[in-house]
């Protein structure tokens, strides 16, 4: 079973990801952008994560988005290049409370469902994005084998 999250000490490269785009020829990027399946929007400010969490989903069909951080993701639910079914978010990101952005993500996309991810699940947290409309609210560090069968509760559809 791989576990994701890690102690890393020293500091990564900031992160300059932008909002999903179509591929341009020559484009060799590690995760391809259509699927038959649906999407997800990861949003997550640790890009190793969010690498892990997109190759799981990628590998499975699913069409990914990443975002790392708040604005990031609002951009991608504006005009994102395919439906978003599933929004993978995690509690704690640089600039906004994971709370306050559930909120708009839940005002700008209602149809979306969100899968409210924490290292900081207290009772009140969970209650509180319960309460805001989360699908569910899972505790990081996430088992990868785990999140097939996340994306897919999240969605109404049981097993992935």
């Amino acid at each position: 079973m791989a576990i994701v999250g890690i102690l890393v000490d020293s500091p990564l490269p900031e992160n300059r990801l932008q909002p999903a785009r179509e591929a341009a020829p020559g484009d060799f990027s590690p995760a391809p952008k259509k699927s038959p399946k649906a999407g997800v929007l990861i949003v997550d400010d640790e890009s190793l994560i969010r690498w892990s969490l997109a190759q799981m989903l990628v590998d499975h069909d699913y069409t990914v988005m990443e975002a790392g951080n708040g604005k990031e993701a609002l951009a991608v639910l504006k005009n994102p290049p395919e439906p978003v079914e599933v929004v993978m978010l995690d509690y704690r990101l640089q600039d906004t409370n994971g709370l306050v952005l559930l909120a708009a993500i839940r005002g700008l996309s209602p149809e979306s469902r969100v899968v409210m991810m924490t290292a900081y699940g207290t009772a009140e947290v969970v209650a509180e994005a319960m309460r805001l409309g989360a699908a569910c609210v899972v505790n990081k560090p996430i088992e990868m084998a785990d999140v097939l069968g996340l994306v897919s509760r999240a969605r109404g559809t049981g097993a992935a």
